[in-house]
């Protein structure tokens, strides 16, 4: 298991851009660095990318994947392609064996998808084409439980299984699946066998009975309450997924994704050591 720090996880910070965020993972102990893409100019160059590889390693770092937005349902569909499969190549640039990519952003309710199961036929066969693509330039693909639509473990394991593809799997957000009301520690339960890659993440929950609590708290699909905070200081339980995860025999990448309102490089350390204190654990 090694631990990588998010660059969506430096907030503000981000404005410094990229060498900043290499410093201060490699002074912050982690092992390497998660691209996510946006948040640096040029996050999606190849060319880019091969300098980002080379100021880690100059560091000790490695990076662990690209992280990119998808719309499969409502994109056309040989355009979302084409973008993904030329962001598997910058993923290969970057050095990194693992690309995320979304699904789709939420469910719009035209009749023609009524449902998850009707959105899985359009979906899959992008999901499954650009999975095929990037086995041959020796990077993984995988989805997240991510977005309110795309985020129950019993939709995200279905669509795996739809794609049906050795190279396609789950990049399992520990806190994602509190998003969809879901009992985090049973959906990472669900989901452990389909791991490619980790997000460890935690909320604080309040019950969507209770007087909206104000800022920096936003609703669930069933209209709880959520606020980001420093992995095991919240209700996700994060230790009892991380060794949900290690029985399994996940042995990947865990990368630390911070969403709190406490200062973000503060979030990022607390939730490193916590992540190799709870692994240690079990």
């Amino acid at each position: 298991m090694k631990i990588c720090a998010s660059t969506y996880s430096f907030g503000s910070y981000r404005s410094r851009g990229i060498d900043f965020m290499i410093e201060k993972a490699a002074e912050l102990g982690f092992d390497g660095i998660e691209i996510v893409e946006g948040t640096f100019e040029g996050s999606d160059n190849a060319a880019v990318a091969a300098e980002v590889k080379k100021k880690c390693e100059e560091k000790g770092l490695s990076v662990a994947s690209l992280c990119t937005g998808a719309d499969l349902l409502y994109g056309d569909p040989e355009e979302q392609k084409k973008r993904l499969c030329a962001l598997v190549d910058v993923t290969a640039a970057y050095g990194a064996s693992v690309m995320r990519h979304d699904v789709c952003y939420g469910f719009r309710g035209e009749k023609t998808h009524r449902s998850y199961d009707d959105a899985i036929v359009r979906i899959a066969p992008v999901c499954r084409a650009v999975s095929e693509y990037a086995a041959s330039a020796g990077v993984v693909t995988c989805t997240e439980n991510h977005g309110f639509f795309s985020q129950d473990s019993a939709r995200v394991e279905k669509l795996i299984n739809a794609v049906g593809c050795d190279n396609f799997g789950a990049l399992v957000d520990i806190g994602n699946f509190m998003c969809a009301d879901e009992d985090p520690n049973f959906a990472v339960g669900v989901m452990a066998g389909y791991a490619r890659h980790v997000h460890a993440k935690d909320f604080y929950l309040k019950s969507g009975s209770v007087i909206d609590p104000g800022a920096g708290w936003f609703r669930t699909r069933a209209g709880n309450y959520l606020k980001g905070t420093v992995i095991g200081h919240g209700d996700a339980r994060a230790a009892q997924s991380l060794g949900i995860l290690k029985r399994s025999g996940y042995d990947g990448w865990i990368s630390v994704e911070f969403e709190g309102m406490e200062d973000n490089l503060t979030g990022l350390k607390l939730g490193r050591d916590n992540v190799e204190r709870f692994w240690r654990m079990f």
